[in-house]
């Protein structure tokens, strides 16, 4: 009972701090790892058992992570702006530091059954421009333009060993998404605050110890059909529909020396099938239908590149590589100019100290490094009512660090 009591306690504080927002833009709208220590290896983690994250990073990793818990968060600081070339400055979005935290915890009950509890940030977008002096903005509308998207998911984890090093993992995910727009009444679209929006979902996974020195891993999550967003029926697709995107990993590591690992991820998401994500953003369906534009993402893969060395007993160090392709493409830059994920390399940093043997603290860093597309943008009508097209531009570049405290018992 008393385990049961520390999850429960500890999941409600993490999903507190977290409804107060989350800003990711990394791989598309999802951060580039989840869990410090994925974090500080460019994201690797599939084929890892390292801590209690399983139930975003593999299920099938709970029946070999042990019994350990873990609490941390990561302060994420995007810098993104936009412009219309030669018309205007490039625009710098606010809110440059956002706190994200994140909870994981793991039991094994028998020699073939595990259980672990995740609560994580999915994803987000976030951008706030401020008008010009004559309290215009980008799209056309008055006083400050953005948005503001958070998703929260809570991961219970099952994990079953079928051979002997060998599991098969399954987590339902209960999901909550949180959405605001505004600055958009130059686009007929009035301010109509924060919606809400819910939704249950799955992940499944394998993972295996092939060898002593070699595990491998493999995690997949179809598309969660969330409830609609009907405050904002007319800037999404489908009346306000925002699901979450199919995506899916699998993992390779490999135990090169005593006291070296290297683990290397592919990672695919497919924001394409999500109607609001996917849809070109000059679809000419009428607003809320199924053809309603949308940002026009395509679908993204990443490959996540990580390396850790146990220096001595109580230290670990990392190291990572992350690599995605940019889901914005050029004729779709303008509506992005709220979501200008474009980012696609990551290099990252971290370590792991164990001052005793039941408690870790690890770190890590990340740099994003800078991106910009560029494409054909709508400008309005001249004197005689001929529209008049010109170019926009998106940027992005971010750094992030995080903390985690973990515990065995």
């Amino acid at each position: 009972m008393g385990k049961r009591i520390s999850w429960t306690h500890a999941a409600v504080a993490a999903a507190v701090l977290a409804g107060g927002g989350a800003a990711h833009a990394t791989n598309g709208y999802m951060p580039h790892g989840f869990g410090i220590k994925a974090k500080g290896m460019g994201g690797a983690s599939t084929a890892l058992a390292h801590d209690g994250f399983a139930g975003v990073n593999n299920p099938a990793s709970s029946a070999f992570a042990g019994n350990r818990w873990e609490i941390g968060g990561e302060i994420f600081q995007p810098k993104r702006s936009a412009g219309f070339d030669g018309l205007t400055p490039q625009v710098q979005s606010g809110r440059e530091a956002f706190l994200i935290p994140e909870f994981g915890s793991n039991v094994v009950l028998s020699d073939k059954l595990s259980l672990g509890l995740t609560v994580y940030g999915n994803g987000g977008m976030n951008t706030s421009y401020a008008p010009f002096p004559d309290n215009s903005n980008l799209f056309g509308g008055t006083g400050k333009l953005g948005v503001d998207l958070m998703q929260l998911i809570i991961a219970p984890t099952v994990a079953y060993k079928v051979a002997d090093g060998h599991a098969l993992g399954v987590s339902p995910l209960l999901v909550y998404q949180r959405f605001k727009a505004y600055g958009l009444d130059g686009m007929g679209l009035p301010n109509q605050g924060n919606d809400h929006s819910r939704g249950l979902g799955v992940r499944v996974g394998y993972f295996g110890k092939l060898s002593d020195r070699v595990s491998v891993g493999a995690s997949y999550s179809p598309k969660i059909s969330m409830s609609k967003f009907d405050k904002y029926a007319n800037l999404f697709a489908e009346q306000g529909d925002f699901d979450i995107p199919e995506n899916y990993s699998m993992g390779v590591a490999l135990q090169v020396t005593p006291t070296v690992q290297v683990a290397l991820d592919y990672q695919g998401i497919q924001y394409s099938k999500v109607r609001s994500i996917g849809n070109p953003s000059n679809s000419m369906g009428a607003p809320g239908s199924a053809d309603a534009p949308g940002f026009g993402w395509q679908d993204i893969n990443v490959v996540k590149l990580g390396v850790q060395w146990q220096m001595s007993p109580q230290w670990t160090l990392r190291a990572g590589y992350n690599d995605g392709d940019n889901p914005i493409r050029p004729q779709d830059v303008q509506l992005n100019i709220l979501a200008p994920g474009v980012i696609e390399k990551h290099l990252t940093l971290g370590a792991t100290y164990r001052p005793n043997n039941q408690e870790e603290l690890s770190f890590a860093v990340w740099h994003g490094k800078n991106n910009a597309v560029n494409g054909p943008a709508y400008l309005g009508l001249d004197g005689e009512n001929n529209p008049v097209f010109g170019s926009a531009t998106i940027r992005m570049k971010q750094n992030g660090f995080g903390f985690q405290y973990a515990r065995k018992f």
